[in-house]
């Protein structure tokens, strides 16, 4: 017998099986006969031969973010999603990626040499606890960091950042999400803070440089408008007075005019004007918008647009007389943000996770790139186009090309979902909610096929079996639902249920031959069945030389290297082989994406480990040739698309 191990995770070695403990469970897992007499716990696991590169990021974080969308003078789009700042050159349909911070990004500014580029992170989740808030300064043509601020003073996260405008753009301000929302003001080419003031206790929406006056700044939030004069290391308040104006919830945004007026947007759909030096309101555009004012953008040519929750996109002159106003439509949300274009175009970034382009006089035709709304957790690579599917809590169904890196079709469910499975025909997809209720589609017309419920909690795993004749369902209610199925995915008729697992179900394999299937549960039970009869195997003979067809399974033999030391058994949420079986990628809790040698039979095996998810990495999947994988985030809602080097 060998033992090794530190803390909560340990691994004992008998005749022909491996014992690993997890939170003082045994798991115990066998291991094929002809390994038997040669294995050995000691030897060292390889690295594999293989790594990933950042490829594609799928979405936009519009939905609780603002002032986010920029285009730079090169033609890229930049903007954030997860810990991941995305330079997008539609024309060219490339993307550039600054990968420096380590969790959620918040908030970006551009410095007026339109080169320069600072954003701002939330404090990290990493396992050793060290990711402060903090904010980097970067080159957007290298994309090399030229400077890190304010590590240990910024406290939760950065709200607001903005350069100055009239100093060479010398100066920067941000406000972090602390309590008293902090607003500070660096030399960030020394990293030297000039001065720090407590802005407000409630929150902050927006903070800006006067366009003339890198001495004054302006901040606005809930039912707030402050200008700060800089003098002498003091910051300065002077509140905005609204007299006879009602005062409004919320101060959404600001901008200013050319002769140096502030201008701002609020909660109530009002435009208000604050002459330059006054704290004192001398012009209102009542209704300005039905509902909220999220955006504001002051053109090159002194138009003004606002944009808000009403959908619309209107101009303004310079005596704020309106030009007029496009609609855009409900599908794509509200107006989230707006931000000059090329020529006459603008773009937009809207609640839903959307960014749009289009001219102020036409339609809004043309979007430039989606993503989902909420968690994602269901993810299904086609069986032989460079195609995945994905599904989550907002209750999208959203196919995917991954050689144009475009949405295919996209379907809205009655439920949230969970899981998905492509039929090996790759005529159909199955779709698992959280309701019990699971659904089939057409592949190429998203129209549904079916629909069944097995229970009434979610279904953790749809998986169907190589030669497509069955379809396994894992569900949280401890069963495997077992349905028979025939017309290449379009039949389905209900073979039994496989009960014994004392937890609920997390993850389902096929063999290559289709007889078998190994699950795994939520108290770390390893079980085998043969679905056709909804019987469990309890022949370690029969099942130790099983050949499997997939290792989305992240406890057994052929993948019990994965786990780290002092894992609690919750860490990993999911695992995929590639086609070849010679690498093996999991997605952990701590927005990791990890990359082994395949089988990772060893002992705390040897990864190459990648960031860029900024919360637990709910799903991966290799896709069609193993060029390509794609992992999935949680509360970060994105989609990362790696290239395989």
């Amino acid at each position: 017998i060998l033992v090794m191990g530190t803390g909560r995770l340990y691994h004992l070695f008998f005749e022909g099986y491996v014992k690993m403990f997890l939170k003082g469970r045994p798991v115990t897992m066998h291991m094929p006969k002809d390994q038997v007499d040669s294995y050995s716990l000691e030897a060292r696991g390889e690295l594999p031969p293989s790594r990933l590169k950042l490829h594609w990021v799928y979405g936009y974080r519009g939905r609780d973010c603002r002032s986010n969308l920029y285009l730079l003078p090169t033609g890229e789009t930049v903007y954030f999603m997860a810990s991941v700042v995305v330079l997008y050159n539609v024309e060219e349909q490339l993307q550039r990626h600054y990968t420096g911070h380590t969790d959620d990004i918040k908030c970006l500014a551009v410095h007026p040499d339109k080169i320069t580029i600072a954003t701002g992170q939330v404090a990290g989740t990493s396992s050793d606890g060290k990711q402060l808030p903090h904010v980097r300064v970067w080159d957007s043509v290298s994309l090399n960091t030229l400077h890190v601020l304010g590590a240990g003073f910024f406290d939760r996260g950065l709200v607001c950042l903005a350069f100055s405008k009239s100093n060479g753009g010398n100066t920067l301000c941000a406000v972090d999400d602390s309590n008293d929302h902090v607003l500070s003001v660096w030399e960030w080419q020394r990293e030297v803070r000039l001065a720090e003031v407590k802005c407000s206790n409630e929150s902050v929406f927006a903070a800006d440089f006067h366009p003339t006056d890198s001495n004054v700044l302006v901040t606005c939030g809930k039912s707030h408008l402050y200008s700060w004069n800089m003098d002498k290391g003091m910051l300065v308040k002077k509140q905005g007075l609204f007299e006879k104006q009602e005062k409004p919830k919320f101060i959404l945004c600001v901008t200013f005019a050319e002769n140096g007026d502030t201008i701002t947007g609020d909660s109530s759909g009002n435009i208000l004007v604050w002459g330059k030096g006054t704290n004192r309101i001398s012009q209102v555009i009542p209704g300005a918008h039905e509902g909220s004012i999220f955006a504001l953008c002051m053109l090159r040519n002194g138009t003004l647009v606002s944009g808000g929750k009403d959908r619309r996109l209107v101009s303004w002159d310079s005596c704020l007389q309106q030009i007029q106003a496009v609609e855009v439509p409900e599908v794509f949300g509200p107006i989230r943000t707006i931000a000059e274009g090329r020529g006459d175009t603008v773009l937009i970034g809207t609640t839903k996770n959307l960014i749009l382009q289009g001219s102020l006089d036409g339609e809004f035709l043309v979007f430039l790139l989606q993503g989902h709304v909420d968690e994602l957790w269901g993810l299904a690579a086609h069986p032989y186009k460079p195609h995945f599917l994905t599904c989550g809590y907002d209750r999208q169904v959203c196919l995917w090309d991954s050689s144009s890196h475009q949405l295919i079709w996209a379907k809205s469910l009655e439920d949230t979902a969970q899981s998905a499975g492509f039929h090996p025909s790759g005529d159909v997809v199955a779709i698992g909610t959280h309701t019990g209720r699971w659904l089939v589609l057409d592949t190429e017309s998203k129209d549904l096929v079916t629909v069944h419920t097995d229970g009434n909690e979610q279904l953790s795993t749809m998986r169907y079996g190589p030669d497509g004749n069955f379809l396994a369902i894992g569900s949280h209610d401890n069963y495997i639902y077992i349905y028979a199925v025939g017309e290449r995915g379009r039949k389905y008729s209900r073979v039994g249920k496989c009960s014994g697992h004392s937890s609920f179900i997390t993850h389902l394999d096929w063999s290559v031959d289709s007889q078998y299937l190994v699950s795994n549960s939520g108290d770390y039970e390893i079980l085998y069945w043969i679905p056709s009869v909804c019987k469990q195997v309890v022949s370690v003979e029969t099942t130790r030389d099983i050949e499997w067809a997939s290792y989305t399974c992240t406890l057994g033999f052929h993948v019990f290297g994965v786990w780290p030391d002092g894992s609690d058994g919750t860490d990993i949420n999911a695992a995929c082989t590639s086609s070849d079986k010679r690498l093996l990628v999991t997605g952990d809790d701590f927005g990791k994406v990890h990359l082994f040698s395949f089988p990772c039979s060893q002992f705390r095996a040897p990864s190459h480990v990648y960031g860029g998810h900024s919360s637990h990495v709910t799903n991966v999947s290799f896709l069609l040739d193993d060029s390509c994988l794609v992992s999935t985030g949680g509360k970060d809602m994105s989609i990362m698309q790696w290239r395989v080097v």
